[in-house]
């Protein structure tokens, strides 16, 4: 019969170290619930639960709780007190109540400490600071006091007299800074009776220490999983080591690196904080033995101990990366000598590969594939680690395709989560309440339940109030449901349907008036005040329930400590508090847990630390992000770190390098990088950089597996024969739904491109406004054609007086209705005044040739065709009429079309216009002869406006009815069953006359990728 695991052999164990190690390449939590189930398990109940466990986090304490619990299988045990040691409080073990008779004050809350040092920044920094510039620098303090806590830096306010007069102006400025802080931040948390948590977490670390050094626990304590990167948790460690029956275990302690090697490690090794913990404890590496393992088949034990000698070879330290040859050849003698048939670097090998992919879209399909996959052997399990938040949520969206939540440790940001953005965009609406974008997606939020926000309602105030220019007061947006309420063109009132939804957008309009003037901040207010005013409107917009489930209660959390502390920061705008609750809402975290996949993960590298799974995924393998490059203080120069105390800032790459062999020493571990990242080239980890040459010099390949990357992308790829690049469209309508009636625009479009004719006048295709949408050339343009039509129709005759001011007047009244703001009429002020210069002598020089003025006169004619009678309409810009004929004028602020267009037929406007007043004639009068067919530019430049004949006479009026002679032969073509409407048959117009369905018409696909449909 075995003996049981004895951590204590010597007599009585006093003597003896009380330290020990797992390797990397097992794994860490079974292994120690193990050791402890066969050192304690077969004792008396309460000795077991007697006993403390100490780990490093929560979620480890979680695992081995649950690990445990599988190895006692059906054999009842009274479960130890598990504590994280990072995250220790005075109301619970070890920490007794009353035992210690603790009274430390009460931890800051995070936001108000945020709050708090901002307000010391303005006060005592920089009184013109924005509050999110103040938060920015409120951050860096607060991780610098931090890090002084956690070092234990005595005196920290000596870092204003730390500058040597040779520094840099900015360093002696900095330091100053920091040191008046480090003064007065003390005394207002005095004020407040509260300290800092790092503080209070690094005197609870010291006080057990005290307390353990003075007073041993004597029943059995294990701290586990530790690195004692933090000098107090060191100490504590010191202290169970000593104690009766305490023992401390290390997590992938190399004890086969060489001497040599061991004694060159620097702070981006991964063993780094290993060794400081051995020096600062003064134990010998040699002295540090084995702890239990589990039974394990042999070819398992060898493959994995392979693995863990070739990883750590890989990473050993730079200067000692010389004998690597004489390493490999070692590594072998020794496998000769002990039996091994195989190469010990080809064995570390196997079930060990390396993905690479282009993109992180790649990566993140490759990597939930290979996930899913795992789950198609009962039992296996799989984790996904990086430190990169964006692949695993990549990677969590990958795998919902088919119906997978994996458990993730990240969580999620409050900003993605439905009460965040609803809490988001009351903020907003709160700075601008009248940005239709904003308007739209709060009252078409899921969780807004206004009752006056009915989907007709919503619909029809988009449509009528918040499509198109913007509006600048709510004045306008009922002016607008009023216009809609008028009747129509043709005289005929909306229907009564339409006036019911018209009549529930204004009272929805009415409703959103009343909570934007209630909730407004005015120019500046407090921003525990603006806090309350958000909450309010929050609560009116969707109830009191918006604050129930987890991203809820941490959005009511966060407002609450907006009301709590906030009135530190003092006054904000509107603006400047959109800005701060957006930036709130995304640093905060939210994990909602819910049913989750049991054997699927997706962790960060430091909830990984102690995780194992079968199957391991690390991603995230690129310089920059796994390992992140050393931080740059902002503050603090190295000299100046150094003297204080605080470490190097390579030595988080040290600690992070720990774990990724705690990670790659997994019985299957994959290593994922993309050769690009956000568009960019992407460089490869210097870990796999290392591995490789190390391989390669050996004379070994890595596995580098394409089979689950191939099929990641064919799970996207369109079915062959099906899909493909688009060929150019060319639809076929019957010929009783084609168009029988167009306008003289239609028709230039229809020559140009057919296609978008079809989606117009067979599909009915109408593009909508966009909310909001800027004042751009084309509503310019429209403001410029409502002015020159005004002054028409309200001087006919006789020009005023001072017709410059007039035409200024009107262009300036029209630009603001077309929805041109302050900062656009700025830069259209000025051309307005020379448009109006240029327009009096255009007017005047027309007005004394002796026509008459006809403004958007409307025309129309009628021909016969193959498939029945067409109708040509026509509305004129403006039409002058003598006693010779009729000139043609087409007013425009953008380039007019050539003679030669208008001569080859591309340009049919004021062709066929003129071939209907020839025909057809006026409303009021018969056929009248073009004699003029003239563009007018108008653009208030340098060239302010020119006026460009394009034909007059004879060949006016001959132009017009060789235009009519090519409408009837191209209706007559179309006419036919046959005949398509291509898209795009003129490309050469494509860049300057863009169509409103080329998206629908995929013309990208089939007129540059595709080449027409016939690239490969």
């Amino acid at each position: 019969m075995t003996a049981a695991f004895n951590p204590f052999p010597g007599a009585g164990g006093k003597d003896d170290p009380r330290w020990f190690a797992i390797p990397a390449h097992r794994p860490f939590l079974e292994d120690l619930a193990a050791g402890v189930l066969d050192w304690l398990g077969d004792q008396a109940p309460e000795t077991l639960s007697d006993a403390t466990i100490l780990l490093p986090n929560r979620r480890a304490a979680r695992a081995f709780t649950s690990a445990l619990s599988a190895l006692s299988g059906d054999h009842p045990v009274l479960l130890p007190q598990v504590r994280p040691l990072g995250d220790l409080e005075e109301d619970e073990p070890p920490f007794t109540p009353g035992e210690l008779g603790l009274d430390l004050p009460p931890a800051i809350a995070p936001l108000t400490r945020r709050f708090e040092m901002a307000r010391l920044v303005v006060e005592q920094h920089d009184d013109s600071l924005s509050p999110m510039r103040a938060l920015e620098l409120a951050d860096s303090l607060g991780a610098f006091l931090d890090s002084c806590h956690i070092e234990e830096v005595e005196a920290p306010e000596r870092i204003a007299t730390l500058v040597e007069e040779d520094f840099a102006e900015h360093w002696r400025k900095s330091a100053k800074f920091l040191g008046l802080a480090v003064e007065k931040w003390p005394v207002r948390l005095a004020e407040l009776g509260l300290v800092d948590a790092s503080w209070r977490r690094t005197k609870l670390l010291r006080l057990l220490t005290e307390r353990w050094d003075s007073h041993p626990p004597q029943g059995p304590v294990i701290a586990a999983g530790s690195t004692g990167t933090v000098k107090a948790a060191a100490d504590v460690l010191k202290a169970v080591a000593r104690a009766p029956q305490g023992c401390v275990v290390l997590p992938g302690l190399d004890l086969d690196l060489g001497e040599p090697a061991w004694e060159a490690i620097e702070e981006q090794h991964p063993q780094s904080a290993l060794k400081r913990l051995l020096e600062r404890a003064d134990i010998d590496r040699a002295a540090v033995r084995p702890w239990f393992r589990r039974p394990a088949e042999p070819a398992v034990e060898a493959r994995g101990l392979a693995r863990q000698r070739l990883v750590n070879e890989a990473l050993r330290p730079a200067e000692a990366t010389a004998d690597w040859r004489a390493e490999i050849a070692r590594l072998r003698a020794d496998a000769a000598d002990a039996g091994q048939a195989a190469d010990p670097i080809a064995l570390g090998l196997e079930s060990l590969s390396v993905v690479a992919t282009r993109t992180e879209e790649d990566a993140a399909a490759t990597i939930a594939l290979m996930m899913r996959e795992t789950l198609e052997t009962p039992g296996r399990t799989c984790a996904l680690v990086t430190p990169d938040l964006a692949l695993g949520r990549r990677v969590a969206a990958r795998l919902e395709r088919w119906g997978i939540v994996a458990d993730s440790s990240s969580g999620a940001t409050l900003d993605q989560m439905p009460v965040g953005v609803l809490v988001d965009l009351a903020a907003r609406f709160i700075a601008d309440p009248l940005k239709p974008q904003t308007v739209l997606a709060l009252i078409k939020h899921a969780l807004t339940t206004l009752p006056e926000a009915t989907p007709h309602a919503v619909a029809e105030l988009e449509k009528v109030a918040f499509r198109g220019p913007r509006t600048r007061d709510w004045t306008r947006i009922g002016t607008r449901l009023s216009q809609a309420v008028e009747p129509r063109r043709d005289g005929r009132p909306p229907s009564d349907a339409a006036l019911g939804r018209l009549a529930e957008a204004s009272a929805l309009a009415g409703r959103l008036q009343v909570l934007a003037e209630t909730a407004a901040l005015g120019r500046a207010a407090p921003l525990d005040r603006a806090a309350r005013s958000l909450t309010t409107l929050v609560e009116a917009l969707a109830g009191i329930d918006v604050w129930a489930g987890p991203d809820g209660e941490a959005a009511a959390s966060l407002l609450s400590q907006l009301i709590e502390g906030g009135a530190s920061l003092g006054d904000v705008t509107a603006a400047e508090f959109a800005e701060l609750v957006a930036a709130l809402l995304h640093d905060t975290t939210v994990r909602t847990g819910g049913a989750t996949h049991p054997s699927l993960r997706i962790l960060g590298a430091i909830e990984a630390r102690l995780a194992r799974a079968d199957r391991m995924i690390l991603a995230g393998l690129e310089e920059g992000v796994w390992p992140q490059g050393a931080p740059i203080d902002p503050f603090l120069s190295r000299p100046m770190r150094k003297t204080l105390g605080l470490p190097p800032p390579e030595r988080r790459v040290g600690q992070t390098a720990q774990d990724f062999v705690q990670a790659a020493c997994a019985p299957e571990a994959v290593l994922v990088h993309s050769e690009r990242r956000g568009g960019q080239p992407a460089v490869r980890s210097r870990w796999l950089w290392r591995l490789d040459m190390l391989t390669r010099g050996a004379g070994v390949e890595i596995d580098r597996p394409a089979e689950a990357l191939a099929a990641a992308r064919a799970l996207d790829a369109p079915v062959a024969g099906q899909g493909g690049l688009a060929k150019r469209p060319a639809p076929k309508p019957p010929v009783d739904r084609r168009p029988r009636q167009l306008p003289v625009t239609g028709v230039e479009r229809w020559v140009r491109d057919p296609y978008a004719v079809y989606a117009r006048y067979v599909l009915n295709l109408r593009q909508l406004d966009r909310p909001g949408q800027s004042a751009e050339a084309l509503l310019r343009g429209q403001a410029i054609h409502k002015a020159v039509e005004r002054l028409a129709l309200s001087w006919p005759d006789v020009l005023p007086d001072d017709c410059e001011a007039e035409i200024a007047t009107l262009l300036h009244e029209e630009l603001r209705n077309h929805g041109f703001e302050d900062a656009a009429m700025a830069r259209e002020a000025p051309l307005a005044r020379n448009c109006a210069r240029w327009l009096t002598g255009f007017e005047i020089r027309r007005r004394a040739l002796g026509i008459e003025i006809r403004v958007e006169e409307e025309v129309e004619m009628t021909f016969d065709a193959p498939a029945g009678p067409f109708i040509l309409t026509a509305k004129a810009d403006r039409i002058e009429l003598s006693s010779t004929g009729a000139a043609i004028l087409d007013f425009k602020t953008g380039a007019a079309p050539s003679a030669k267009q208008v001569r080859s037929g591309f340009a049919p406007q004021l062709t066929l216009t003129g071939a209907i007043l020839a025909e057809a004639g006026l409303k009021t009068s018969g056929p009248v002869e073009p004699e003029e067919l003239t563009y007018v530019r108008v653009v208030g430049r340098k060239v302010p406006g020119e006026q460009s004949v394009r034909a007059s006479g004879a060949e006016a009026s001959d132009l017009s009815m060789a235009a009519l002679a090519g409408l009837k032969a191209r209706v007559a073509r179309f006419d036919e069953p046959t005949t398509p409407y291509l898209s795009w048959v003129a490309p050469q117009f494509m860049g300057n006359f863009g169509g409103n369905y080329d998206h629908l018409a995929r013309v990208w696909e089939w007129a540059v990728a595709g080449a027409d449909g016939d690239a490969e």
